[in-house]
């Protein structure tokens, strides 16, 4: 059964992890990037070589970014694939603690916690289920996430901007690739960026996927106001399950997506491990990632993919 706290257990819960203190900046403040296509590529590709190492290698390394800010905690959204013929394409909302400066090596130079290095599992793992596929990824840090676990992630301050910004990129996308279906993956704090975002993504946009979701701004399914199908993939051993599952003064996100009671269809967590194991080569949820972009019914075999 799902733990539902008191008012007076959740309270207790926020102070002990140290949120129930002023709020951040407002949403307004926070850096967002600007949705853009193809065509930005140049412009942005010039301002990576003007920024100096190691962004200039990225782009000598012929790495597509739609976009690209240095200041601050940094931004970024780089393409794999083909973005200008693709028909499933697959956007990644990283977490808390993602920044510029861990893009490609991740967090405490761990990979796998790299939102560059998740985005290319993602992206070989729907080749090798499908190798015709017209497929396009992209790792996108359009927005500052929170840093830490304390208040700003605590509040959706962040993930409000956030969203604002991923439903102008699915619009943009829609707008330039109508024919194309869209899958938006959100990993912790980016499950709470897909939940405000769901209400005003375009139609496109068919599929939602939580992975270690702390919550999506609701508490069932059925209040996101989206007819895209969401799917959530918690492992036993994350830590994200000590989370208080509450909105409260502000604070916390609601039940986690990954909770019965929420509706989302769940995910196989087969060789996940921890919090940032998900899309990690070999895992199940990957593998059910790639089906879900190329439109299968349910996570199941590759033989049972069909186009949507």
């Amino acid at each position: 059964m799902e733990w539902r706290p008191t008012v007076r257990g959740a309270v207790a819960g926020l102070l002990a992890l140290g949120l129930t203190v002023p709020p951040p900046a407002r949403a307004s403040e926070v850096a967002v990037a600007r949705a853009g296509y193809v065509e930005a590529y140049p412009a942005v590709a010039a301002t990576m070589r003007a920024a100096g190492a190691p962004y200039a290698g990225w782009v000598a390394a012929g790495r597509s970014f739609l976009a690209f800010d240095p200041q601050g905690d940094g931004l970024a959204v780089e393409v794999l694939g083909d973005l200008g013929t693709a028909d499933r394409i697959v956007v990644l909302v990283p977490g808390v603690d993602s920044s510029l400066r861990d893009f490609d090596r991740g967090l405490g130079g761990v990979r796998r916690r790299a939102p560059a290095v998740q985005a290319r599992a993602i992206y070989d793992e729907i080749r090798a289920v499908r190798p015709d596929a017209r497929v396009a990824v992209l790792a996108w840090l359009g927005y500052d996430p929170p840093n830490g676990l304390g208040r700003a992630a605590a509040r959706s301050e962040h993930a409000r901007a956030g969203a604002d910004a991923l439903v102008e990129l699915t619009r943009t996308l829609a707008r330039h690739r109508p024919g194309a279906t869209v899958t938006l993956v959100g990993h912790s704090y980016g499950a709470l960026v897909l939940g405000l975002a769901a209400p005003d993504v375009p139609s496109q946009v068919t599929d939602l996927v939580t992975l270690a979701g702390v919550g999506m701004g609701v508490d069932r399914v059925g209040e996101l106001g989206t007819d895209a199908r969401v799917w959530a993939a918690e492992a036993p051993d994350d830590w994200i399950r000590r989370l208080p599952p509450v909105r409260l003064f502000g604070f916390g996100h609601g039940s986690r997506p990954a909770s019965p009671d929420f509706g989302a269809r769940p995910l196989p967590v087969t060789g996940v491990s921890g919090h940032d194991g998900y899309l990690v080569p070999g895992s199940a949820t990957l593998h059910a990632t790639a089906l879900v972009a190329l439109g299968a019914p349910g996570p199941v075999a590759p033989a049972a993919v069909t186009a949507r």
